[in-house]
């Protein structure tokens, strides 16, 4: 789940946060973070020279995305070094005012040339492509003039990720990466500096946030000293290591200083947006086609579906595991009570980063035997423990993947260990994460989900629709994955854990629920709280950590409903059209193929032609 970190996800990611980082997205990644260009993009593919046919419109185009890409990476270094491209990876984003207003400029001339090519004329694949950089642009535009997150999420500033990543990415021999890296930490004051003329009046929870992940970035910084010096070349880097530690203290300090202020006076922004923000946000992020509104409606109807399908599943185990016990009269209280036992069956707070790891491999198993789809082995998943200037978000695993143009660096599965919690809330955890949900947490995370649809995602022959992911494509594919290996019979349909799975399809749906009622429509703290944990079934840690998570980030939680509903129905669809001819591992290759477009996109793509 971005971060992803992307993903929010990053749950867990995020980024996703995306996905974030996933993630986090790509976008909200480079708003405000991005190297300003030189306005270089030239007219040197205008289409009227050369589009009086219908493949001179088509060369034209490619083209001019082809060009716009290049631009794009050299005006967004740190993009452009989570996409995996390095020749511009030495320079910083100054993220100032004079930067934001030419992010604006740069996104109305290239709407403009846009504008210029005949859309009806172009195939359907160049008719996606224009769509997917229009809302790219526009979206742009959106986040730098009106959800202004420059101005109230401190977290919105950190120089750890394009560092961490230069540093740990074997792309060019150790001593040019801290080359490049020397380069970047030289603008670390600079950078803190602009950050803080930038900010008006914060939200305390991104204020709280920025300041444990800095934090953590001081534990880049120390890595990066350490290698300086396995390499030979502490005293190159000492005084850009130390200038750089210099600026992140000062700025966690002022942020601990502006964090009393506005504890003592009361005025600190909302993290809530409000429906109008909500509603815009969600038309670029989520790209459904319809308001967010209308899938608080079905993921409210979605949610009784579920409960009465689990309701089944506890009833059919009540036997089992309370012999000779009446079943209570209440639905909740028989799903909860029966929940609440089975997560007694759990690992070790030591056990479980080891744990997942150790499941890597069955799984990847399991989808071959099952011929559910293709799989790249030499394409490496590494299992690690969450790095600190990424932990805070409410997040307890993402992914983060190399992007299109390095796709041989690692792919790495980011855990949190839950020693960092504390006892009581590692117990939680363990109880949220037990033997049942921990499956179901390695699949949508791993194998097939994130990390598989990601190794595919990146041998799209469309870098647009690679390049420019869609947060709901991404968490939908990997809840879509679960259904698709319990469907197949991964734990051999045990009703516990399709019992679990229940619970994990009704936190999907109360991502939904939960951020609308919270930014919409105001639900305060304790009815969330109330809500996850009588509703939902959700440990004490999981509701803390998504409340957390809900007042984080915005309209990402509705991601992982949106996209899995629209992939289900696609398939339906394609199901019902083709009937015995229907070949599962071929939908499933083929849907992988269109990068990570959104699912609307995509089932425009495989509709036209669904063999």
């Amino acid at each position: 789940m971005k971060n992803n970190l992307r993903l929010f996800f990053a749950s867990l990611g995020i980024a996703a946060l995306v996905l974030a980082g996933c993630a986090t997205s790509s976008l909200q990644e480079s708003e405000g973070q991005t190297e300003a260009g030189n306005g270089t993009f030239s007219d040197a593919f205008d289409q009227r020279s050369s589009a009086n046919s219908a493949a001179g419109l088509a060369e034209a185009f490619d083209n001019f995305t082809d060009e716009l890409i290049e631009e794009m990476l050299e005006r967004s270094p740190e993009w452009a070094i989570y996409q995996g491209r390095y020749e511009h990876a030495g320079k910083v984003t100054i993220p100032d005012e004079s930067r934001r207003r030419e992010e604006v400029e740069f996104a109305d001339r290239v709407l403009t040339r846009l504008a210029g090519f005949d859309y009806d004329r172009l195939p359907v694949r160049q008719q996606t492509d224009h769509d997917l950089l229009s809302n790219r642009l526009e979206a742009m535009k959106f986040y730098t003039e009106s959800l202004r997150a420059w101005e109230w999420q401190p977290s919105h500033y950190n120089v750890a990720g394009p560092l961490s990543l230069l540093l740990n990415t074997d792309f060019a021999p150790l001593e040019e990466r801290l080359a490049l890296i020397r380069q970047r930490l030289d603008r670390v004051p600079d950078y803190y500096q602009a950050a803080r003329a930038s900010l008006g009046t914060p939200s305390l929870e991104h204020t709280r946030l920025a300041i444990q992940q800095n934090q953590g970035t001081l534990g880049v910084l120390s890595d990066i000293r350490h290698s300086a010096e396995e390499a030979g070349l502490a005293d190159d880097l000492a005084d850009s290591v130390d200038q750089a530690q210099a600026a992140v203290e000062d700025w966690i300090d002022w942020l601990q200083g502006l964090q009393a202020r506005l504890e003592e006076s009361g005025e600190a922004r909302s993290f809530r947006l409000g429906r109008a923000l909500y509603e815009e946000k969600f038309k670029y992020d989520i790209q459904a086609g319809f308001e967010a509104a209308e899938l608080y409606r079905r993921a409210l109807d979605e949610k009784e579906r579920l409960l009465a399908e689990m309701d089944g599943h506890a009833t059919e185990l009540w036997p089992q595991y309370f012999p000779g016990q009446s079943l209570p009269e209440d639905r909740l209280q028989r799903i909860g009570r029966m929940i609440d036992r089975l997560s007694d069956e759990h690992g070790t707070v030591d056990e479980f980063v080891d744990n997942v790891r150790e499941q890597m491999p069955k799984l990847a198993r399991f989808v071959s035997e099952k011929d559910l789809l293709d799989q790249d082995p030499d394409k490496p998943l590494v299992v690690r423990k969450t790095p600190e200037y990424m932990r805070g978000t409410g997040a307890i695993a993402s992914v983060s993947a190399p992007g299109p143009f390095h796709p041989e660096a690692e792919t790495y599965y980011n855990v949190t260990p839950l020693d960092s919690y504390g006892d009581e809330l590692a117990a939680s955890y363990l109880r949220e994460y037990n033997d049942w949900m921990v499956q179901i947490l390695n699949i949508h995370e791993a194998i097939p989900g994130h990390y598989t649809q990601l190794v595919h995602a990146n041998k799209s022959p469309s870098l647009v629709k690679s390049l420019f992911g869609n947060g709901a494509m991404i968490e939908g594919w990997a809840v879509y994955s679960e259904h698709v290996m319990l469907e197949a019979g991964w734990g051999d349909h045990a009703p516990e854990l399709l019992l679990m799975h229940g619970k994990w399809l009704l936190r999907v749906v109360h991502n939904t629920i939960l951020d609308y009622a919270v930014h919409v429509l105001g639900m305060e703290r304790d009815e969330a709280l109330r809500l996850m944990r009588e509703e939902a079934f959700q440990e004490e840690s999981e509701a803390t950590q998504k409340w957390i998570r809900v007042t984080l980030t915005q309209v990402q939680l509705t991601s992982y409903y949106a996209g899995y509903a629209a992939i289900l129905d696609l398939r339906t669809e394609l199901q019902n059209e083709l009937g015995e001819d229907f070949d599962l591992k071929a939908f499933h290759n083929r849907f992988l193929s269109f990068g990570s477009a959104p699912v609307a996109t995509i089932a425009r793509l495989m509709t036209e032609n669904p063999n």
